[in-house]
């Protein structure tokens, strides 16, 4: 059966709403959290971008839904040592089994942040494989020392662990992340309706290797309102191809936004207070085949969504899964 998750965007909300968002969430039924994990937004009109370890502290004394971060970059802005610390005590705070440490191979958008030169795709992946392997040596507790081709970890140890070992689950988008995300992932993770790759996962992993997606809706007073709304804060959601990886700063998010028109932006996902329409977006991820869906809400409208999808939504998606 389907799980329904509710994603926190960092990048919109301020700390205080994105804490009274996990705390409607549980009361409205969802299963679980995502949170994203970004040093700038997308655009300057999003205007938020909070820390994600200090957010997930906090999330964990509000509610008790499991999160998984969607996802973290453990490659160049932070290293990976200090990721496996960050997520070790994540664990520990949320409890046994509620956390899910989500990875990928980033963006220059957070990453270019320190003055380090953005790789390509490749080197990205090769980056991506060595900081998992770095952790998960970290989250045994005992004490580690490395020499690998992108880093270097001198007789480090993490005291504060959990009882078992979080699972890290990769973001992949394309045949080479996939096949990497096959090898050190134990879940995969994306914002596709995507059932090949689904499929290809579980052929390397097994038929039970857990899958993750999310997308987002706009709840309003009507479905123009709703629209306008999402429009100006995320217009960089149609952006395409590969540019939502190498553009470097919100500034140039804006301006490849310009080509992005209303028209083509409303075509994707659901907008207004339309229950039906709701709902139909999620069913091209569960006909893929993914184990959670997560939706994340844009625009001001928020405690509105959530109490909508309690009370007519999430009810209507599990009859029918």
């Amino acid at each position: 059966m389907t799980r329904f998750g509710y994603f926190l965007s960092s990048e919109e909300y301020t700390p205080e709403q994105l804490l009274e968002q996990a705390r409607l969430a549980e009361q409205a039924g969802f299963d679980a959290l995502w949170i994203s994990d970004h040093f700038h937004p997308w655009t300057d009109a999003q205007g938020e971008s909070p820390f994600v370890w200090s957010m997930i502290g906090a999330v964990a004394q509000v509610c008790d839904l499991p999160v998984t971060t969607a996802v973290t970059c453990p490659t160049v802005r932070t290293h990976p040592a200090i990721i496996a610390q960050a997520a070790a005590t994540s664990a520990v705070l949320l409890g046994p089994g509620k956390f899910t440490l989500g990875v990928g191979s980033g963006e220059a958008l957070n990453e270019h942040v320190l003055g380090d030169a953005w790789p390509r795709t490749d080197v990205r992946l090769e980056m991506l494989e060595e900081a998992v392997e770095v952790i998960r040596k970290l989250w045994t507790g005992e004490v580690v020392s490395h020499e690998g081709r992108h880093y270097t970890v001198d007789t480090a140890r993490i005291y504060t662990l959990p009882d078992t070992p979080p699972d890290i689950y990769m973001s992949a988008f394309g045949p080479k992340a996939l096949e990497v995300a096959g090898r050190i992932a134990d879940g995969f993770i994306t914002t596709q309706p995507d059932a090949e790759s689904v499929k290809e996962f579980r052929a390397a992993k097994g038929a039970d290797a857990p899958t993750q997606a999310g997308f987002k809706v706009a709840w309003g007073p009507t479905r123009d309102e709703a629209i306008d709304a999402a429009y100006a804060l995320w217009p960089n959601a149609g952006v395409p191809g590969e540019l939502s990886q190498v553009l470097p700063s919100p500034r140039h998010f804006e301006q490849a936004a310009e080509l992005v028109t209303r028209e083509k932006f409303a075509e994707k996902g659901a907008f207004g207070p339309d229950v039906a329409e709701h709902v139909e977006a999620f069913t091209p991820f569960v006909e893929a085949g993914f184990d959670d869906v997560y939706v994340a809400n844009m625009g001001p409208h928020y405690a509105d969504m959530l109490a909508a999808y309690g009370s007519d939504v999430l009810p209507e998606l599990r009859s029918r899964s």
